[in-house]
């Protein structure tokens, strides 16, 4: 079983294998009851969406992971993964500039996703 932290990059490194684009993480503790981290990443098409947050999905299930529910699959214009302490929230580009959940939260710190990403 992952920690939150090992589960927040599990996460963000499906995404990135996905090719989502301008991965972002928002750390929530003590802003927001729902969860530990919100990642935040958008893709360019329907079927990009949908595959992202299916990569997800999967490579939280092969941790140990329950995931709690999935939200949005069919419009894929905003497709919500909870695992808990960590959401992610998969965009299509147009609708990720609509709902601009960054600015939402912005009293959120960033948790510096990009070192995680590269190694």
């Amino acid at each position: 079983m992952l920690n939150e932290k090992e589960l927040l990059v599990t996460v963000a490194k499906a995404a990135d294998d996905k090719r989502a684009e301008d991965i972002m993480v928002l750390d929530m503790h003590g802003i927001s009851s729902v969860a530990d981290y919100f990642v935040i990443c958008h893709g360019n098409s329907d079927k990009q969406v949908q595959a992202i947050a299916r990569e997800m999905k999967e490579k939280a299930e092969e941790n140990g992971v329950e995931v709690k529910r999935i939200e949005g699959m069919d419009e894929a214009k905003w497709v919500l993964v909870d695992l808990g302490d960590v959401v992610a929230h998969v965009f299509h580009r147009d609708e990720r500039s609509y709902y601009n959940l960054e600015r939402l939260w912005g009293d959120a710190p960033l948790f510096p996703i990009e070192q995680e990403l590269q190694q």
